[in-house]
């Protein structure tokens, strides 16, 4: 399917009513999590992620895209997913650093594939939640597959949530309580798009 990005953000809109206090929380908790680990930079290294971040990042971002995707299929979201990716730490850890690693090395060539690689690579744990049993490489190959015809629109979205990012600024980040939910659940949405799934569209949820 390919449904225009601001169909996408509707239905992201529509799904998060009456689950915005939720999903604030939860990304807040997130978030914190997230900036907390890394803030404490590893010793001797000129890399900018902690040593820290690299080990809990991935498992939080498979609890985001478990919460996400919850909240946009119009099922029963809970706080507790978010920490529900480390129930699959060392696939979640290995994708993660696979990732890092890929879209590092495209990006010594420039910067613009470097970009290439990460929307390529975008979808991993959405896919990661669908099929518990995938490994972390398979995932990333199928999300690089997903991707081929889409990077464009998904660039086009994130570039509307950049200019969103300079607005919450204005109110003293406080504005990204609410764009932090709404990128993760918009994003979900582009999953399903992208992947045939109608579950994107709340006229249709079960």
């Amino acid at each position: 399917m390919n449904t225009e990005n601001i169909t996408l953000l509707r239905a992201a809109r529509e799904s998060l009513k009456g689950k915005w206090g939720l999903a604030i929380l939860t990304f807040l908790i997130y978030t914190l999590f997230t900036t907390a680990t890394g803030s404490v930079e590893s010793r001797g290294s000129n890399i900018t992620f902690s040593l820290l971040n690299l080990i809990l990042g991935g498992p939080f971002a498979l609890g985001a895209a478990i919460f996400s995707l919850s909240i946009s299929r119009g099922k029963e979201p809970m706080l507790e997913q978010i920490f529900q990716g480390f129930n699959r730490f060392s696939d979640a850890f290995i994708a993660y650093v696979l990732i890092l690693v890929y879209v590092f090395l495209w990006t010594l060539l420039l910067i613009v594939p470097g970009i290439i690689a990460a929307l390529g690579y975008s979808m991993t744990f959405y896919i990661m939640t669908d099929d518990p049993l995938i490994k972390p490489q398979d995932a990333l190959k199928k999300s690089k597959s997903m991707m081929n015809g889409h990077k464009m629109k998904l660039f086009y979205l994130c570039f509307r949530f950049f200019l969103l990012a300079l607005l919450c600024i204005l109110t003293l980040g406080i504005g990204f309580l609410w764009l932090i939910p709404y990128v993760h659940v918009s994003f979900a949405k582009f999953y399903d798009d992208i992947n045939g799934n109608d579950l994107f569209r709340p006229e249709l949820r079960p």
